[in-house]
This record gives structure tokens, sequence and C-alpha cells, in this order.
């Protein structure tokens, strides 16, 4: 079904009202040089807007891989129809970023899969997929503080695993508003997991395994993001670093116990703020 409108469908009609403040993870907190926020919340409005085109579900594939297109050129240059795009594009070029132009365009590649794709059939799959859905964030954030691109593995790493744990706090509303399946269709299947498992309001106990596996290979990625706070050279990016990874193994942990669709497997304001602490206080006085 085509949203009919007398001009053309852009991406500012499909917006689902979500703001940076609504993310699981902190995006460009306090914690970030000021110098840098503007900019990195000018990617972020970007990818949120991407987001929600890829994500409605009452636009056709048609028009939400239309509009992704015209955020992709409107990105490089080659248009000016979304105003987000442009934003982004003039901010990094006024800051002599515009070589990561190709964060966004990464990005951009995950949104039309997201479009595209609703199964993924093994872990390696997903991994590819979350190099263009998550890795980029990271990536774009470490080219703005002029860090080593040497930390990239170690971004990776992590943002994946934010990915996995979004994935799977969400399964249950993926599958029902989207027919949208993150976990592996081989580790479904390995335990005898369906797609109709997801629609229910309790996970089956087939269900809490395959959750449980997929929780377990973010732990890996976990343990090979653990020494990425210290390794940035920026001490206020290299805190909330250390607070996202801290939150993550936390949630993951969470994860391998409790059941998403039915149980609460988000932090709550106190939780999230004393994990937080313990996090910047160990990064700040190692």
């Amino acid at each position: 079904m085509s949203i009919k409108t007398k001009n053309k469908l852009n991406a500012a009609a499909l917006v689902s009202g979500k703001g940076h403040q609504d993310e699981n993870f902190p995006v460009a907190s306090f914690l970030i040089n000021p110098e840098y926020r503007p900019i990195i919340m000018a990617f972020y409005q970007f990818a949120r807007q991407a987001d929600d085109v890829a994500d409605n579900v009452i636009a056709s594939k048609k028009d939400r891989l239309a509009i992704l297109e015209d955020m992709r050129s409107s990105l490089t240059g080659e248009s000016q129809s979304e105003p987000n795009a442009v934003v982004l594009r003039q901010t990094l070029i006024t800051h002599g970023l515009d070589y990561t132009i190709v964060h966004g365009l990464d990005l951009l590649e995950a949104f039309r899969r997201d479009v595209s794709v609703n199964r993924y059939e093994n872990w390696d799959a997903l991994m590819d997929y979350c190099r263009y859905s998550a890795s980029p964030v990271g990536r774009f954030v470490l080219d703005v503080h002029k860090e080593s691109r040497n930390l990239w593995p170690m971004n990776d790493a992590l943002c994946t695993a934010l990915q996995v744990i979004n994935h799977l706090q969400d399964c249950g509303k993926d599958y029902r508003m989207m027919n949208r399946i993150y976990i592996p269709s081989d580790i479904m299947e390995a335990v005898g997991a369906t797609a109709g498992d997801l629609g229910r309001f309790h996970a089956s106990l087939p269900l809490r395994q395959a959750i449980e596996t997929a929780a377990l290979k973010t732990k890996s990625l976990l343990k090979r993001s653990s020494g990425f706070s210290a390794a940035i050279h920026d001490k206020r990016l290299g805190v909330e670093v250390a607070v996202i990874q801290r939150l993550a193994e936390s949630l993951t942990e969470c994860l391998t116990k409790h059941d998403p669709l039915s149980e609460r497997v988000h932090h709550n304001k106190a939780e999230t703020l004393g994990l937080a602490f313990v996090a910047a206080a160990g990064r700040l006085f190692s």
C-alpha cells in the first residue's frame, strides 16, 4: 500500500517521533566535548530519520526505497531534496569531515536491507548486516574525535553487540509489527524455535534457548571490545564508551536470564545511573 499525496513522499512524512533520549544507549551525552556534540547530533538526526523510513509499516517498499535514495543523493550533494541529509553534508564540510560521509552511506545500505530483508540465515549474515547498521555509528564518532582507525575492530565489536542487544530486546515487537526476525534462522532451527514463538506474550523454551545462544555470542563480542575505552585518547569519549560497555554487559546478562517477550530487559533510570557511575569512575581513575 502506498501513501498517496499530492507531492512526492519524503522522509519527513514518515517520522516516528522517537528522539535521542529514547535510545537504549547514550547519544552525544554531556560527557562528549561540546565542540563535537552538534556534529554527532546531525549524524544522529540523519540516521534516525532513515531508520524511521525503513521501519514504516504503512508506506510501500517502493516508496521507502525511493526516499532512502533521495537521502543518499542529498548526502552526496547530487540533490537537495532531503533536509536532514543536506544539513549533515554541510556540517561535515564545514568541519573538514566530508570524508566521513561514507559512514552515512553505509548506514543507508543497512536501512535498504531493512526494507527488503526480514530474515538472516546465520550469525555471519547478521554480522554482515551489523557491519552497515551498527559499526558506522561508532566509526563516525571516532573520526569526529580524530581517533586512530586502528580502534575500528574494537569499535565494531561494541557497536555490533549493542545492535544485537536491541534486536533481542525487541524481538517480539519486530516480528509482530514488521515480520522481521534478526535472530539467525540456524540458531532458531537448532533448538526447535519457530517464527510463531515470537508472536506470543511469553517465550517458549526453544525461543528462550535461541535468545540465550545469541546473547552468549554477544558476550563474546563484548569481550573483544573490553579494552576499547582505555585505548581512546579523548578522555571524555573514553568515559562514555566505558559507560556504554558496562550497560551492554549488564543487558546481555539480563537477556540470558529473562524473557524479553514478557519481562523487562531494559534498565530503569536508577540502574542506568548506578552502572554509569561505576563505569565512569573506573575509566577516570584507571
